[in-house]
């Protein structure tokens, strides 16, 4: 099996995870959504130090978070994940995952529109053209449903802009995580001490093991995120990541028998269509910088 193979298995087996996550958290419904919250941030962190420790780089954590000015990146970044995770914990929780699964499919167009207005990043055509279907599926949804899908528009938001805070970050991606549940941690504690249902025992041993899952359930996928990225190219990881979102939307659509109006299928397939004409520019971009890299090595060699 090549590198490139078992990367692109690495990022299957991660989207695979988050995509089938919705039959975990639809097993917390009777936990309230900020408590999940505050234990999967903990339980992320047992899990991440524990990583680090064995590696023996836990010491990292502390100069990650010497500077202040990292330290502000730090936290913003926690910020931003936080309410990530509580609006989908949320979604789930009140049998909203097709708007979860919207937010998802919605996400790589907003990173492309601020890669555009952050770093400056061209955009072609196709690409321009997907953003402006995105939005009129987003456009079309509103206007049908008589409200907009907020869920969707949050988890796909956050999740860009907390892509353009870590592109700040010189950390790689266990240390960076660890460090942002690391600033979590006290508000974590405190809410579960003072108001959580489980301080006083409130909650079960089953519910007590589905919790502390949430460690691994968080760290697995993240840490083959790296490893894939290392391994395959950036846009077939890209096309793979759609992974995650389809089978959030078979979850809520099949297996939690959700709502899906004439509204979601129009907004939906329009979606679906602006994905496609992204996906087929991030190709053609990915050709061209393997064609521009292929004739600078042919330039640069030399005949003896």
């Amino acid at each position: 099996m090549t590198e490139g193979t078992k990367g692109i298995l690495a990022m299957v087996i991660a989207c695979v995870t988050w995509g089938l996550s919705p039959i975990y958290y639809a097993m917390l419904k009777h936990v309230p959504p900020f408590e999940v919250l505050c234990y999967r941030a903990l339980w992320s962190l047992a899990f991440f130090a524990g990583i680090l420790l064995l590696q023996g780089r836990l010491r990292e954590i502390a100069t990650a978070l010497k500077s202040p000015k990292r330290f502000m990146i730090v936290t913003a970044a926690a910020v931003l994940i936080s309410v990530n995770w509580f609006g989908y914990i949320y979604a789930i929780s009140t049998a909203q995952g097709v708007e979860a699964s919207l937010g998802y499919y919605i996400f790589p167009i907003v990173a492309v529109v601020l890669g555009r207005v952050v770093f400056g990043e061209r955009l072609d055509r196709l690409q321009w053209l997907a953003v402006a279907l995105v939005t009129g599926a987003v456009v079309v949804l509103t206007a049908g449903l008589g409200v907009a899908p907020w869920i969707a528009l949050v988890l796909a938001v956050t999740f860009g802009f907390y892509g353009v805070i870590k592109k700040q970050l010189d950390l790689g991606p266990v240390v960076s995580v660890t460090a942002e549940v690391l600033i979590l941690s006290p508000i974590a504690i405190g809410w579960i001490v003072v108001a959580g249902t489980g301080a006083g025992g409130g909650n079960d041993i089953k519910t007590h093991v589905l919790l502390a899952l949430s460690g691994p359930l968080t760290a697995t996928p993240l840490i083959l995120l790296s490893y894939a990225a290392r391994r395959a190219r950036l846009s077939t990881l890209g096309l793979v990541q759609y992974l995650n979102p389809s089978l959030q939307f078979f979850c809520a659509v099949v297996i939690f028998a959700e709502p899906f109006t004439r509204w979601h299928g129009i907004a939906f397939a329009i979606i679906w269509a602006a994905l496609a004409l992204y996906s087929v520019a991030s190709l053609r971009q990915d050709r061209a910088a393997r064609k521009r890299a292929s004739s600078v090595g042919t330039s640069g060699t030399t005949v003896a």
